[in-house]
């Protein structure tokens, strides 16, 4: 399935000498922390897949292959028990930063560290019963029942050294306070953090005793976070970084007709919606702060859906280069449901009767969280969304952040509505209904994401037999009927899936993946 995104995967390549080289590339967004266990972001998991590794990754083209782990299969066979699981043979030879081994130890202490309830991690092993260690290069991991796409849900998960963390009391990640691993680093992958200024710069080498065969021939990679667009297009025409990844919308084609600099586009994997709050009693913003939350009317979520123009913002705020989305996974990924391929319409005068319906003939005043550096033009896709909603008489109060200070506002339930992207890591319908719409769980792993507390016993129930599924019709059917239940709930708005569009000098050879995940080991500067 995945050899269908081959279109969205695009390599440039250009001819010229191979020396060795420093490459310097920035993006608005600094990761959040260096902890791979602590924060679920791309930010935070795209950059360092550079510096940690799993058992498995993917390529090129998002086919999952060997990493840490040389070979896997699922059990029961005829030589193990009756459990439901999966065994991984490790990769013998393998040293991490600091010279250390690594083995199997590593691998069970990083489960139980990816897996607490400190991690943001804890969702990808919801299935997990048990692990066991079977010798140094061989672990089992048990789980509730058949989990066919196991190995997909891990592609992103990292091995951390067991006894580095206990050395500098890092065993558990944190998200709210820093530690030694929000910081410092010691991976097994092709490169290795030498410097960290959080905010202004990050320093990459080569770790010369990486067990791969390196593709890049970067002596030096310099990261640098540019949140002002206007700031990071002038550096890349001026030559001052290589690459600026998003390249804004509305400079694309400027840069595009600069000798010396191209602008390579794709679709990424990422879903932009809007979320409630469902489980909120009252409003918290606006002038009807303190209010009964109308948002528990479906009436109202509904109305907010047919009140959005989507077109209008494929076509003037992402100047036609984004695709409308009818769920919470583009038509990419696996278990997409062609049965709710439409989407809503944009229909104000129905929006309007629902609101009368609901008891709101006036409309009402609330707060409209949004992130102003995470997604491409996410600021001004609010500002439009501010305005569609109040020609239907709902007045929202926008409040656009850095998105360091707006995943705390989220967790903290400080919002009324808010803005958010997804992008499955397992390119899987499961992905989404596993962290956005589970009824929030921490003993199930469950819902981490689902910031509004949306809750539906039939999604919930579903949920389990879609993981353990082996038959593609029935679990296809039980996808169908999921996101037919999210749909007629309006558990989000999906709006469209966002855009790829880097810009890259031509002197630079380098591969775009639909997750929008920076991969240095596939970059050579000519």
């Amino acid at each position: 399935m995945f050899r269908t995104l081959l279109a969205a995967t695009t390599a440039l390549t250009l001819i010229g000498s191979a020396q060795a080289e420093t490459f310097r590339w920035a993006s608005t967004t600094d990761p959040q922390t260096m902890d791979p266990h602590a924060v679920n972001s791309a930010p935070v998991l795209g950059f360092l897949n550079n510096v940690y590794e799993g058992l498995v990754r993917r390529d090129r083209d998002m086919v999952i292959e060997p990493a840490l782990a040389v070979e896997w299969r699922s059990f029961p066979v005829e030589s193990q028990s009756a459990e439901h699981g999966w065994r991984f043979v490790l990769r013998q030879g393998v040293t991490f930063h600091d010279g250390s081994a690594f083995t199997a130890e590593d691998v069970l202490f990083s489960y139980e560290r990816a897996s607490s309830e400190d991690a943001d991690t804890a969702s990808w092993f919801g299935s997990v019963t048990d692990v066991e260690i079977k010798d140094d290069y061989t672990i089992d991991f048990i789980t509730n029942g058949p989990n066919p796409i196991f190995p997909d849900s891990i592609a992103n998960w990292m091995i951390m050294d067991s006894d580095w963390a206990a050395a500098n009391g890092t065993e558990r990640p944190s998200r709210d306070t820093e530690n030694f691993a929000t910081i410092n680093t010691n991976g097994t992958g092709a490169f290795r953090v030498t410097e960290r200024s959080p905010g202004i710069e990050t320093v990459l080498e080569p770790f010369d005793n990486w067990w791969g065969e390196p593709e890049h021939n970067i002596t030096r990679a310099v990261f640098s976070p540019i949140p002002n667009s206007a700031t990071a297009v002038a550096a890349l025409l001026s030559g001052e970084v290589e690459m600026i990844n998003p390249i804004p919308v509305q400079d694309a084609e400027r840069a595009a007709a600069r000798d010396g600099v191209k602008v390579i586009q794709g679709i990424e994997a990422r879903v932009i919606m809007l979320g409630f709050p469902h489980d909120h009693e009252a409003l918290k913003f606006g002038d009807n702060a303190g209010d009964p939350n109308p948002f528990a009317d479906l009436r109202v979520r509904q109305a907010v859906a047919h009140a959005v123009n989507v077109p209008a913002i494929l076509q003037i705020v992402m100047r036609g280069t984004a695709e409308p989305a009818s769920q919470l996974v583009s038509p990419a990924m696996r278990g997409y449901s062609e049965a709710n391929a439409a989407r809503p319409e944009f229909n104000p005068d129905r929006a309007k009767e629902l609101l009368a319906e609901a008891g709101y003939p006036d409309g009402f005043s609330f707060g409209l969280k949004c992130p102003n550096d995470r997604y491409l033009n996410d600021a001004s896709v609010c500002q439009a969304i501010v305005g569609m909603l109040a020609r239907v008489g709902i007045t929202a109060e926008l409040n656009a952040m850095p998105v360091r200070n707006y995943w705390p506002e989220l967790r903290a339930d400080n919002f009324d509505m808010y803005l958010l992207g997804w992008s499955p890591g397992t390119f899987d319908a499961e992905h989404p209904i596993r962290f956005l719409a589970a009824t929030p769980n921490t003993e199930k792993k469950l819902g981490s994401w689902n910031f509004g507390g949306y809750s539906n016993a039939r999604v919930d129930e579903l949920l389990p037999m879609i993981q353990t599924e082996l038959d593609e019709a029935k679990r296809q059917q039980m996808l169908d009927e999921t996101a037919t239940i999210l749909n007629d709930d309006v558990a989000y708005v999906p709006m469209y899936v966002q855009p790829l569009l880097w810009g890259v000098t031509e002197n630079v050879t380098l591969t775009q993946r639909p997750d929008n995940f920076f991969i240095l080991r596939w970059v050579t500067v000519n």
